[in-house]
């Protein structure tokens, strides 16, 4: 047996993300690797474990190893841990909320109003559109219902059967987060996977079961042992672990006794949703006939509160003072997502205005999918074409219903995520051919795999990195392993005859990159004997805007990718709670950015698309318009309100409202001006 000594020095301790890095890095050892703290000693291997033992920044551990490859399990998993296990500088969502939620407290309380009474409440534009109605206050329902006792000793599924198909709606959700593009909601579904690879918590169940034990009391004993466990470490951001295991427990309770999720229970006439958060598996439960709107105390623009009410097309406001969760049940309110406010209890002459405005964006939302194929052209005659993001061949069938353009983004990603092994080459090849002969002849930009750093995949082994976001993802990691890369590369090329396929390539920050990749596709071209296709690259790092004029020269098209320039840019954690309402695509530095790169694109006689969620921000389209955008990539449900909002914009008059929006000095500045002048973009 070996044993070093180490500290703890991530900034939140040894939870959730790290103790998933560690856990997973530990599984390639044969030998048994335990941790010490705190006079308490854990399997290295068990996630569960991993969260008792209360690790904290500072916390003095030992790492002991002991079997036939203890000295190199010791040597990685000791400077794995001394890196950060991947967050030592990037604090997390659950990290922050503790903190966030104290800054809250010290807001003024909104008094509850009398019915003659009115109060308008601030918050940030999410999602588009007005909302009138009653308030529906959502709180997270108990872990156990009553009626599953009486199921108890009924057990519909195995324990085994039950944890796989815990794991596949688990990895569900977490692909229906990544072809969003919310890495950190993904991340959590993948954490909370990892509780069901735990072979003590298997163990333990099997064990009382062994006893004569029901399988399914044994699993909820189980869990409630070891979320007790972990609450009871004493650390706030360890009780939502606990919380988490809590749910995953529930979930293969569920899966055992046959009783499915019933999601939240509401009210027959539609509500208002007012909740401190939501999480994006409970938001995909919702009835979206039953929720009007959307009034959220956490989150930013790029929320996945703000990014789902989108894609829903329900008006929605984020960064609201937690005092709205005082507001009486039933309470009439009227919520507008264009300007950002919440009006409580507004005058009768008052509501009858927003109810005839709610009216007329109702009509103009069935308006807007009327015309959804009709080009999207502005009222003085440009065109901006309006594509849809996609990750997976029935994005591609659903695009085509809904009036796109074609494919601005086809993340690939999902071909490579849940498998122990990368697709080969025919697999990736049939479904490319798939996807491109749905569309027809519209364009389908594919973007090569672009994982790593924040989204590994298993089968992939990569150094451990402080930064992840700053490491080996996207254009870099497929470089550094060209077998990979390659047999993408030739499946695209070899799909491209059946459509329109164009390749871009992600997290491109200078010339070099782009060169090396360009030889590997000519090499594959010339190896299949077919034409070369369009190439272009991702401009979501501040080095490749800045560099646009001689990007321009050496690709086909520009597509950028807003979310992540936002957040290099701004140098902001978009995973960040207590930042999520700074992190605003509409910052002028990232407008800049954005001008720099269509305009460097556009002498170059280069178009320049736009993929991130600030194509779909009805304040952002006029301004992304008049920079001279030749395309917006946007969420398959949204596309027919973007082309409809486009063609009320008039060239001329966006224009100079754009250059404005460039000289202002905050994101605040840009949408107050927006909100100002919208009326007058119109024609």
């Amino acid at each position: 047996m070996r044993q070093i000594e180490l500290v703890i020095q991530n900034p939140t301790g040894l939870h959730a993300r790290p103790a998933k890095v560690l856990v997973r890095l530990a599984k390639q050892f044969k030998a048994d690797i335990q941790i010490r703290c705190n006079q308490k000693r854990v399997n290295c291997k068990s996630m569960v474990s991993l969260l008792t033992l209360g690790a904290t920044r500072g916390s003095c551990i030992s790492l002991e190893a002991s079997g036939e490859d203890e000295e190199v399990a010791l040597t990685e998993i000791g400077e794995a841990i001394r890196s950060g296990l991947g967050d030592l500088e990037t604090p997390t969502k659950e990290s922050t909320l503790a903190e966030t939620s104290a800054k809250l407290e010290l807001q003024p309380k909104l008094e509850r109003q009398e019915s003659d009474s009115v109060s308008s409440i601030n918050g940030i534009s999410a999602a588009p559109g007005i909302a009138v109605g009653p308030i529906f206050q959502y709180q997270p329902s108990e872990l156990i219902h009553n009626d599953l006792d009486s199921a108890l000793g009924i057990p519909r599924l195995t324990l085994n059967e039950a944890l796989v198909q815990a794991k596949q709606q688990l990895a569900a959700l977490r692909q229906q987060m990544a072809d969003k593009k919310l890495e950190a909601e993904a991340a959590i579904f993948e954490a909370q996977s990892e509780f069901l690879d735990d072979t003590e918590l298997i163990e333990n169940v099997q064990a009382r079961v062994a006893v004569d034990q029901d399988v399914a009391k044994g699993w909820r004993a189980a869990i409630d042992e070891r979320a007790t466990a972990i609450a009871s470490v004493g650390d706030t951001l360890l009780a939502a672990r606990a919380d988490d295991l809590r749910d995953v427990g529930r979930l293969v309770l569920g899966l055992l006794l046959g009783i499915a999720d019933k999601g939240i229970a509401l009210p027959e006439q539609p509500v208002v949703l007012v909740a401190s958060d939501l999480s994006p598996s409970v938001m995909a439960t919702l009835d979206p006939m039953r929720v009007l709107g959307f009034a959220i105390v956490h989150g930013g623009p790029t929320s996945h509160v703000a990014i789902l009410a989108r894609a829903m097309g329900l008006p929605a406001i984020v960064g609201v003072q937690k005092s709205i969760l005082n507001l009486a049940a039933n309470t009439i309110v009227i919520l507008d997502g264009n300007k950002g406010t919440l009006v409580v209890n507004p005058e009768p002459a008052v509501l009858e205005k927003s109810k005839r405005a709610q009216n007329l964006w109702l009509e103009s939302r069935q308006r807007a999918h009327e015309t959804a194929n009709l080009p999207a052209v502005t009222i003085d005659g440009r065109r901006v074409d309006v594509t849809a993001n996609a990750g997976s061949l029935a994005n591609a069938a659903q695009a085509m219903k809904m009036g796109a353009d074609g494919i601005g983004l086809l993340r690939t990603e999902f071909l490579f995520l849940d498998r122990s092994a990368a697709p080969d080459e025919e697999e990736q090849f049939s479904v490319y051919r798939s996807i491109a002969e749905t569309m027809n002849s519209l364009p389908v930009i594919v973007r090569t795999l672009d994982v790593g750093g924040d989204k590994p995949l298993d089968y992939i082994h990569l150094s451990p990195e402080a930064n992840p976001f700053l490491g080996e993802r996207g254009i870099r990691l497929c470089l550094n392993r060209p077998e990979l890369f390659c047999e993408q590369l030739r499946a695209i090329l070899r799909a491209a005859k059946y459509g329109n396929l164009q390749i871009m390539f992600p997290m491109v920050s200078d010339i070099g990159e782009l060169r090396e990749a360009r030889v590997l596709i000519e090499e594959q071209c010339r190896r299949l004997n077919v034409p070369p296709v369009k190439i272009g690259i991702m401009v979501e790092v501040p080095s490749a805007a800045l560099l646009a004029d001689k990007l321009a020269s050496e690709v086909e098209f520009f597509s950028i990718g807003t979310n992540d320039l936002t957040q290099y840019t701004l140098a902001m954690d978009r995973g960040h709670a207590g930042l999520a309402a700074k992190q605003d695509g509409l910052h002028p530095a990232v407008l800049r950015l954005i001008a720099h790169t269509v305009d460097a694109a556009h002498k170059h006689g280069k178009r320049v698309d736009l993929c991130g969620e600030l194509g779909s921000d009805v304040t952002a389209i006029p301004i992304l318009v008049g920079l001279g955008v030749d395309e917006l990539s946007v969420s398959i449900p949204a596309v027919p309100m973007v082309k409809a909002q486009v063609r009320t914009l008039t060239l001329g008059k966006i224009q100079p409202l754009a250059r404005q929006a460039l000289e202002c000095s905050t994101a605040l500045e840009v949408r107050e001006l927006m909100r100002k002048f919208i009326p007058e973009c119109a024609s």
